[in-house]
Order: structure tokens, then sequence, then C-alpha cells
């Protein structure tokens, strides 16, 4: 019996993507792109870093053309977002409206998390839609004091805008170093040193205890009994998986949907993919991981539609993660498993010099690499822990690529 229609929930990168590579599978039948926001599905990364720092049009951002979204020929559902999910009826709840699918991918992403006591006072923000970005960039204009909540990629991105911007900015961040959760306190530190360069004013091991203002933010406290004015906040601590719609499904929710290797969720016909997708990775070994990159994304989007389509000849995950950042003038890539190693070594170039590529030892194997403006190094690294490279090699490239 085959397939002949397919409901992708998720009108962001994941689902695009997902829909796009259905069609190129042959897939003709009728297919479905449900989608909580209005806007056709836009590019996200742009968000946190050029429609901050320029004018940027919001236009630009569209994934797709409007000659390639009529060529799809999809049944666009967007502005609402899905409710339900019956496996048994093979439905989703979509306001009023219950959509019948043979095939369905779930792609519904994740949201920013948001701090206690923030929805009380205007002027603190979190960036994940258009309407986000957009609010705080009308905000950045008028701002002279900028709290950023938060030092990973997003929190590190708004900061470079607001100082491209010409604001007093301040990251309040809880951990000893920034990003120290994916690449450890010392590679962490030494991207600190970048906002601190830019004099932005770095705070770690330390967390907001309060806002205050009358109708918006005039000041934040911190833990340690300080405080710092502010006409702006932006709260850059994680995301939450969409997976609350699913509660009543008999799906295995835990931090995202739980999937098998393939990106099956458990029952026949359906799969997850991008953000809300919890899988295992074979190249990571070990067991599901949800993984917010914009790589694994696109990924995962294929896959699923692949193995949808032929659940017979399924395929599955096996990628090296990739993730980068732009940041001021510097630009951040990391590669594999920079979480979970034995010995961080700085292969290539120096702190000091704000250029570097560092490796990550796990046993005997190179496991993740980080570089600092060094593109081309970089993809070679990157080449090497797709072979499953050996740490003598990363060693050997090093002297290889300085010499």
């Amino acid at each position: 019996m085959g397939v002949n229609e397919i409901v992708v929930v998720g009108a962001s990168l994941a689902g695009l993507r997902a829909c796009q590579n259905l069609r190129r599978a042959n897939f003709e039948g009728t297919l479905t792109l449900v989608g909580a926001e209005k806007h056709l599905p836009y590019d996200r990364p742009p968000l946190s870093k050029t429609m901050l720092s320029t004018e940027q049009d919001p236009g630009e951002l569209s994934l797709i053309s409007d000659s390639d979204l009529a060529e799809l020929n999809l049944n666009l559902v967007l502005g609402s977002p899905a409710t339900g999910l019956d496996t048994v009826t093979h439905e989703v709840t979509v306001g009023d409206e219950r959509i019948f699918y043979d095939g369905l991918i779930i792609a519904t992403g994740a949201r920013a998390r948001k701090l206690l006591k923030s929805d009380d006072i205007g002027g603190i923000h979190t960036l994940r839609t258009m309407e986000d970005s957009l609010a705080i960039r009308s905000a950045l204009e008028s701002s002279s004091s900028v709290v950023i909540v938060g030092a990973g990629f997003i929190g590190s991105e708004v900061a470079a805008a607001a100082r491209h911007r010409g604001c007093q900015v301040s990251i309040i961040e809880a951990s000893e170093a920034p990003l120290m959760r994916g690449l450890g306190h010392e590679v962490g530190s030494a991207c600190g040193r970048l906002h601190q360069s830019h004099g932005v004013d770095l705070r770690v091991g330390v967390q907001i205890k309060n806002f205050y203002g009358s109708q918006t933010v005039e000041e934040v406290e911190l833990t340690d009994g300080s405080r710092i004015g502010a006409d702006l906040v932006v709260v850059g601590v994680g995301a939450t998986p969409n997976t609350e719609w699913l509660n009543e499904s008999g799906l295995t929710i835990d931090d995202g949907v739980v999937c098998d290797a393939n990106l099956n969720v458990g029952m026949p016909g359906i799969y997850a993919a991008g953000d809300v997708a919890r899988v295992p990775n074979q190249w990571m070994g070990g067991g599901p991981l949800r993984t917010e990159h914009w790589t694994t994304a696109t990924e995962h989007a294929a896959l699923a539609a692949k193995n949808l389509l032929q659940p017979a000849d399924s395929t599955p995950y096996d990628s090296v993660p990739f993730v980068w950042s732009d940041q001021y003038e510097d630009r951040i890539q990391i590669a594999g498993d920079t979480g979970d190693f034995d010995e961080v070594c700085f292969l290539m170039g120096s702190r000091e010099v704000e250029a570097f590529v560092v490796g990550y030892r796990k046993g005997e194997r190179l496991a993740g690499v980080m570089a600092l403006n060094n593109m081309r190094p970089f993809v070679q690294y990157r080449r090497l822990l797709m072979a499953r490279g050996q740490w003598h090699q990363a060693l050997d490239l090093a002297q290889e690529l300085s010499g």
C-alpha cells in the first residue's frame, strides 16, 4: 500500500526541506505543510546576526522563491499551530480542522526559554521568530544600555549586534565561561575574550535575581548583589521543544520526540526532524540526542523524507555535528563532539591572536574541533572527523598546515 497523503507539521527549515525532498523523490500525492507562524518558511540564523546589525529586509530571509513554492504544490496551512495528533485515526488537529495523513513528519522545532518574572515588565525579549528579531532591532535603535542573559550563540550574536549599534552591553552568564557546556572552560574563556576586546562587560558565574522598572525594565539585580542599568534585556538561555500538542498522542516525549536511529518515532509512517527530534547519531554513538543546529535540520529532513517513502530500505542518521556563529568580525566553527573529551589542545594559532584551531581528544581519536577565524584549516579537520580520524592524525595535520 503506497503513501498518498503526507502531512508535515512545522513550517521552518526542517519542515520545508522535508517537503522539497519528498517531491524530489517523486512523491506525487497530497502534501500538506502546517505552520504556527503566518510567514512562509524563513531562515532563522540571520535573526540574531544581519537582521539586528543592519536594516535587512525580512523578505530576504525566505527559504524558497514563489516559483519554487508553487512547483512544490503544497497544501499550506499557516498561522495556526497543530494542537493534537490521533495516531489511531491518522489525523492532525489544526484549529477546527482535522487533517488526514498516511505519512507524517513532525518538525515543530523549539521555542525560546523565558526567565521567571520576565513577563511582568516590558523591555525584556527572547529571540526565536521574525517578530522577536524586529522587536529587538527596533529596541536597539533607542537603547543605550543592553543586558544580555546567557553567553551562548544567540546571546553572543545579539551582544555583537548591540555593540555594532553603539550600545553599552553587559552579558550575564551563569557558568564560569561562555559556551562552557559545549566547549569546556579553557576554550569558552577564549571566546569570552572576544566580548571583552569589544568593550562588553562580561560577568560569569552569576545570574539574574530581579528586574526593576515601572512599565519597562530600567535595572537588573544579580545574585552577587550588584545592579546594572538596562533599557533592554535579551534572554538567550536555550530552547524548549514544541511537543505539548503531542501529549495525548502516545508518542514517547522526553526533551523532544524520541526517535530510533532512522528518525522513526516508534509507529509506522511517523518520523521527526530538526530541533524537536531526539535521535541517536551513529557517528556520536550512545543514546538519543536533541541537536539544535541548522545542518542537523537539513540532514534530518532529507533522511525523514527518504525513510518515510522507503521504510524497508531505511538509513540511520550518521553525521558529524556542525555549527557556526558570527560575532563581531569573527567566525566560530565547531564540528564533532566537543562536550565529552579527555584532553583539549590548541592545535594551531593561540588565544592571544584571536585565531586558532582547538582539538578535542577522546581516547586515541579526534572527537571534535573548534576553530576561531580559521576557516580553511577547519574544513580539513572536519573532513578528518568524517573519516573518524585519530588524534595523531590531527597533530600531523596541524604541523602540515602550519609548515
